[in-house]
């Protein structure tokens, strides 16, 4: 099963981009799901997951988003220190849906193209003050 799914942090920092993307390569390997496609954003993630059929959806959003949110902050102990942290590291809500219509290819493009889109948000934005 393919799935692509997007989660959000409550804060923004340069190490969460840094990194994330070689935590949630570690924890998907130990979890059986395979990330086909990933865009680490300083404020949320793209991913595209495929895992067996034997492992439901939000068991693999769980072991994604726990396993993550338990290492990272290990990692920075300063930022359980932050006024940002509230003691979670992901927001609680996620975005999540499968292929259906849409192809495989649509949808790698459309991650692959998360940065670029966030800079000419920030150009257009710019340009407007």
């Amino acid at each position: 099963m393919n799935l692509h799914k997007i989660f959000y942090t409550p804060f923004s920092t340069k190490e969460l981009a840094d990194e994330m993307k070689d935590i949630l390569q570690m924890v998907a390997k130990n979890n059986e799901i395979v990330i086909e496609k990933m865009e680490v954003m300083p404020d949320h993630v793209h991913v595209l997951i495929s895992f067996p059929p034997s492992k439901a959806p939000t068991s693999a959003i769980k072991a994604l988003k726990g396993r993550s949110a338990f290492i990272f902050p290990k990692r920075h102990p300063e930022i359980r220190q932050s006024q940002y942290w509230g003691g979670h590291l992901w927001s609680p809500s996620y975005y999540m849906s499968t292929l259906g219509n849409m192809s495989k290819d649509v949808v790698e493009n459309y991650i692959n193209n998360q940065k670029y889109n966030a800079l000419q948000k920030k150009s257009v934005l710019i340009d407007a003050e």
